[in-house]
């Protein structure tokens, strides 16, 4: 009877020490969960950073926008300038036309013969076109000049608009539409900087100024914050002039809003 008893603590004892041994305690390693809470930034600090990114990405489009404006006005100036120069050789080239003419005249009278009368030249009077062309030019050279020499801009905004009222079936009537809706626009009048342009679309569709036209009513629409109407305005000047500098500019502009 002692036996049994004695078998049965043994028993009891070696069942403690197996329940012991396969489940040890838990152990937490308090200083590597806080290394490792501290290494992940918080959901504010990178709210934080991406504003910040945000932030710079507009500053730098508006830096970029502000580039390509400036960009876009000395290119308008180099065209003026090159369409001013275009005027004056065909000036230079009209006037030694009529030099030739009359040096032609002057060595066929000389060489006539000493008893042949002298058939004195009929001095033709100018036509009212001809005055008027002679005004014309001067008046747009003079509007031109305004604003690629002396840089009196709003000098300018007038002298074309006079031009305009006097001479408006004129050769030059869409370029000093162009002229005077690129002069208001760079001023902030808008919205008549639009009609001016309106104009050099609609109603001067042959003209080399249309394309660049078209252009400049996508930038007025983009500055008053229409840029649907934008967006619309710069594809049709790349569907209608493609490969133009008009067309590239449209480009640019057309990703910088989409």
């Amino acid at each position: 009877m002692k036996l049994n008893q004695v078998l049965f603590g043994m028993v009891i004892a070696a069942a403690c020490t197996h329940v012991q041994a396969a489940e040890p305690a838990p152990v937490i390693d308090a200083s590597s969960n806080a290394r490792s809470t501290s290494v992940q930034p918080g959901h504010e600090e990178r709210l934080v950073n991406v504003e910040r990114q945000i932030d710079i990405y507009k500053r730098n489009q508006v830096k970029m926008q502000t580039q390509l404006d400036d960009l876009q006005n000395e290119v308008n100036e180099l065209r003026g300038v090159t369409e001013l120069h275009s005027h004056q050789l065909s000036q230079i080239l009209e006037r030694q036309r009529e030099l030739y003419q009359e040096l032609d005249r002057r060595v066929t009278q000389a060489l006539k013969p000493a008893n042949v009368p002298v058939q004195q030249p009929v001095v033709e009077q100018p036509t009212a076109s001809t005055s008027a062309n002679v005004s014309e030019n001067d008046a747009y050279d003079y509007a031109v000049n305004l604003v690629l020499k002396e840089k009196k801009y709003d000098d300018a905004i007038p002298a074309f608009q006079q031009f305009i009222e006097q001479y408006p079936s004129s050769s030059y009537a869409a370029n000093a539409y162009y002229w005077l809706g690129q002069l208001l626009f760079n001023k902030g009048e808008l919205a008549q900087a639009k009609n001016a342009f309106n104009v050099v679309v609609s109603e001067f569709t042959q003209s080399t100024k249309r394309s660049d036209a078209i252009l400049k009513l996508g930038m007025v629409e983009q500055k008053q914050n229409n840029n649907a109407r934008a967006l619309n305005l710069y594809q049709q000047v790349i569907s209608e002039y493609p490969g133009s500098s008009a067309a590239k500019l449209a480009q640019t502009r057309l990703s910088s809003i989409q």
